[in-house]
């Protein structure tokens, strides 16, 4: 029986949906939990700390601006008795701000956005004075000014951090402490010249309380007027509202705009990061002015010397002091996106302005870089599998690796749709007819039928990679045979999907390598490619998945993901990676890598909207698609997304669905679920995730791995 389609509701009141606020998303943590925490100003800063550790002293802890690290900690003191993080009664983080709670008094850290100012007040003060004193190590020349004390950053020797009360009071400094009266209610720390420091804390002096009101309030209306969530499940509504936010965090101004791949350590621009995070991190949660102001300013990166290799990419990596063009899927990831934000969008003017960085993008390819058959060429290392030791690739894939002709294909495809609406008639049917003959090709060329195998790359000689990876999950709109795509994702989840994630190689094969970290047997990046466990590889799983209906599997690995933004590592967070098998004695595997990586929470955002809810805009051909495809443990939920100028309303209610456009011009299809008879495939049947064989021998290791 098929769901009934509720009557529309025209009345304003009725399309509003409740939508949690970043005071309501405050989470305690526990000193046993010590857990790790993040915020960054919008800018180019971020501060990464945890929760109940006196002087963190993780490589990148404390406060870094444009890749250089500033200071490591402080320490708080009441009455000369320095304030114990493990000692205190309560710590709670929250969105934009970290709580601790003594007996006598309660500090709360807080950055400001697009300011390079620290506000860490300290209040309910039992006491006559409060002090501060600054972990030293990367700092020197400890100056006293007035009642500031400054500092000179190691790292960042041309500027200088400034150290004040909050509210203007005499000072005193012995050396290691500075202390101020305790009605001074704590202290702000800025970064810059002396000049840009005192203007700074001046300006937060006048309107500290305005400037972080104005910082909520845009974390509360990215929920509220993006992406409002009410769900029968608090723990989804919870998670999904987190992992935004710190998604957002990484949306930055460091170099023009941009996305950070991911805290601590790769705090700047990774091109093929950036445009896989961008559908969950802009497009999905309606920051359209953002997605195109990227776009724009990778397209002014793009190589344009044509005599160099690289001619047409966009950058894989952009730090203020670099600009390399080291990877081939970068660029078409750039195409795809951009025309995926015209789909969102249907905003023609901003296709003009990137249309030639688009053009070259695609006809450098066809007159140097592509074989007979339309494959694309490219080195062993310039896939997302790029780790290189002394040099030599971790796990190479050239010259022909699986995913990077299907985004290849889908480059050519995007570029020809683009050219038509630009009425270059000749470049759309030009690049069509390289994509028809790659596809022509494909499935005669990859395809194992026998073995259930999508080969993970053709050698330079023309033979086949036999190693079995996740990559064969992208190239399934290079394939026709839909009953082999679906042995193919059931295989792929037997072999390669744990509970904690998507491994990166098969645990049968000779070369893998059971935990990302493990230095008594082996290298971490031999690991890296090879065993570990990557998260942003969850979201092509679960989508093939929904696709052939098998829903409540994939919820089982969704639900997973947000627990871990809940519940463990960093606050909010999805981490990079995680080991393929547990450590001794563990039912869960270990976080490794980055604790929070942008394409890891973008990839389960994206999945919600685009697989779960099924929202697929096409503003480009007029029509807005929604296809829900929601488990059974939602019972209800209310929640809304941006299209184009306006917005789709999303209600379900026990069977019954209400969905409606409002002020988009556009066709909508839904597609409502008629029970799902894929969901009883028996290609899928009793399919679960893959159990770690700790009883297996690893030939590749110096030493066997002992479990």
């Amino acid at each position: 029986m098929l769901p009934l389609l509720l009557a529309c509701c025209t009345t304003q009141h009725a399309d509003e949906i409740k939508s949690l606020t970043v005071d309501e998303l405050s989470i305690p943590v526990s000193r046993q939990e010590n857990r790790e925490y993040s915020y960054t100003d919008k800018k180019s800063g971020y501060w990464y700390g945890r929760t109940h550790q006196d002087n963190f002293d993780d490589w990148f802890a404390g406060w870094n601006i444009s890749m250089r690290r500033i200071f490591s900690d402080y320490t708080l003191a009441v009455d000369g008795t320095p304030l114990s993080r493990p000692q205190a009664d309560e710590v709670t983080v929250a969105p934009d701000c970290l709580t601790r709670r003594w007996a006598n008094a309660t500090e709360q850290l807080q950055m400001v956005d697009d300011k390079e100012i620290l506000s860490i007040s300290v209040t309910n003060v039992t006491g006559d004075s409060i002090a501060i004193s600054l972990d030293e190590k990367l700092l020197k020349n400890a100056t006293p000014s007035g009642d500031a004390l400054c500092y000179t950053p190691v790292e960042a020797d041309s500027n200088i951090i400034k150290i004040v009360p909050r509210q203007p009071q005499g000072t005193s400094f012995d050396g290691k402490w500075l202390s101020a009266p305790a009605s001074s209610q704590g202290f702000l720390i800025a970064y810059g010249t002396e000049t840009h420091c005192d203007s700074l804390i001046a300006m937060f002096r006048q309107q500290g309380d305005k400037l972080l009101a104005q910082r909520k309030e845009r974390m509360n209306s990215l929920l509220g007027d993006n992406v409002p969530l009410h769900s029968n499940l608090p723990e989804l509504d919870q998670s999904l509202a987190w992992i935004t936010l710190t998604m957002d965090q990484l949306i930055t101004r460091q170099q023009g705009r941009g996305i950070y791949a991911g805290l601590p350590w790769f705090n700047s621009y990774w091109g093929r990061d950036m445009f896989i995070a961008m559908p969950g991190a802009t497009l999905v949660t309606g920051q359209f002015d953002c997605t195109e102001e990227i776009l724009k300013d990778f397209a002014r990166l793009q190589d344009c010397d044509p005599e160099s290799p690289t001619y047409g990419r966009i950058p894989n990596l952009a730090t203020p002091d670099s600009i390399i063009y080291n990877t081939t899927d970068g660029t078409p990831r750039y195409v795809i996106e951009a025309e995926e934000l015209l789909q969102y969008t249907g905003d023609e003017q901003f296709l003009k302005d990137v249309y030639p960085a688009i053009v070259r993008s695609i006809d450098q390819c066809i007159a140097k870089h592509i074989d007979e058959k339309g494959y694309l060429l490219h080195a062993d290392a310039d896939t997302w599998m790029d780790v290189k030791r002394n040099g030599i690739p971790g796990s190479p894939r050239g010259n022909r690796a699986n995913d990077i002709q299907y985004l290849w294909y889908r480059q050519l495809l995007a570029g020809a749709n683009m050219a038509t609406l630009m009425d270059d008639e000749a470049h759309a049917s030009k690049w069509k007819t390289v994509a028809d003959t790659l596809a022509m090709n494909f499935e005669h060329d990859y395809c194992d039928k026998e073995n259930t195998l999508i080969y993970d790359h053709l050698n330079a000689d023309g033979t086949p990679d036999l190693q079995y990876r996740p990559n064969q999950l992208f190239c399934f709109e290079l394939i026709k045979d839909d009953e082999f795509k679906q042995r193919v994702t059931r295989h792929v989840w037997d072999s390669l999907v744990y509970p904690w994630g998507v491994a990166s190689l098969e645990q049968h094969d000779p070369q893998f390598h059971p935990q990302h970290e493990n230095w008594s047997h082996y290298h971490k990046d031999d690991a890296y490619h090879n065993g570990t466990v990557w998260l942003w590889n969850n979201g092509i799983a679960m989508q093939r998945m929904i696709e052939y209906g098998q829903v409540e599997t994939a919820w089982k690995l969704f639900c997973n993901m947000n627990r871990q933004a809940l519940h463990e590592g960093a606050v909010g967070s999805l981490s990079e990676n995680a080991d393929a098998h547990p450590r001794q004695g563990k039912k869960w595997a270990g976080r490794s890598g980055t604790f929070l990586q942008a394409w890891s929470n973008s990839e389960q955002l994206r999945v919600w909207y685009q697989c779960f809810l099924g929202i697929k805009p096409d503003l480009m051909n007029g029509v807005v698609t929604v296809k829900p495809c929601l488990p059974a443990a939602i019972t209800s939920l209310e929640t809304s997304v941006k299209i184009g100028n306006g917005k789709l309303i999303y209600r379900y209610d026990n069977g019954k669905f209400d969905i409606r456009l409002q002020g988009v011009d556009a066709r909508l299809d839904i597609i409502l679920p008629d029970g799902q008879p894929t969901a009883n495939n028996p290609i899928f049947d009793g399919v679960d995730f893959c159990q770690p064989d700790t009883t297996i021998d690893f030939p590749c290791l110096k030493q066997h791995y002992q479990q």
